[in-house]
């Protein structure tokens, strides 16, 4: 029983410690650059789909080296994300006066708790 178990294994002929022996996968390394000027790069296999957005470590949308311009979307205006709708009816100094109210509420058992 113990011969068919080790069967296509060579034992002593290749260490699964090292990479001796080990032929890896050819891969592309691709750079990425967010907003706030964060360069990412990324080992990527050969042949495989290379996305033109990833996200970055700041939690911006990192965009593929080399296509900055292409930041503007298809109908010219630049994409808008839901705090830039929300500035756009109320300063921040409003938001945090809202934040506070219903953080108050929250507290004093307005808002039932969910388990």
């Amino acid at each position: 029983m113990a011969e068919r178990s080790l069967r296509g294994m060579s034992i002593g002929a290749k260490s699964l410690e090292s990479d001796q022996n080990v032929d890896f996968a050819a891969r592309s390394e691709v750079a990425y650059v967010c907003p706030n000027g964060h360069r990412t790069i990324l080992p990527l296999a050969e042949g495989a789909e290379i996305p033109q957005e990833w996200e970055c470590r700041c939690g911006q949308i990192a965009r593929l080296e080399g296509n900055e311009d292409e930041e503007i979307g298809k109908n010219g205006k630049p994409t808008r994300t839901h705090w830039d709708m929300l500035l756009e009816r109320r300063s921040e100094e409003e938001l945090q006066t809202v934040l506070d109210k219903r953080l108050k509420m929250h507290r004093e058992g307005w808002f039932p708790d969910y388990e």
